[in-house]
């Protein structure tokens, strides 16, 4: 009995899983955090693209917002 005590209280193996969930979070948050910047930056991008072929039809263009898509009258 004292061995199978022993046994558990020198076990680390659960330390060890705790260890690496703590990393997976994490690595997870740093991946929201970055994939939300890109994606307004990529947002931004097609914009202005839609803007300038828009632009190069002899167009207007209505800018893109959160809510609703750009739009270009010719």
């Amino acid at each position: 009995m004292i061995k199978v005590i022993r046994s558990f209280v020198t076990d680390e193996s659960g330390a060890t899983a705790i260890e690496y969930g703590l990393i997976a979070a994490l690595v997870a948050l740093v991946g929201v955090v970055a994939f939300t910047a890109v994606g307004d930056t990529i947002f931004d991008a097609f914009d202005e693209i839609a803007k300038q072929l828009c632009e190069g039809a002899d167009g207007t263009y209505t800018a893109s917002t959160s809510d609703t898509a750009g739009s270009c009258a010719i």
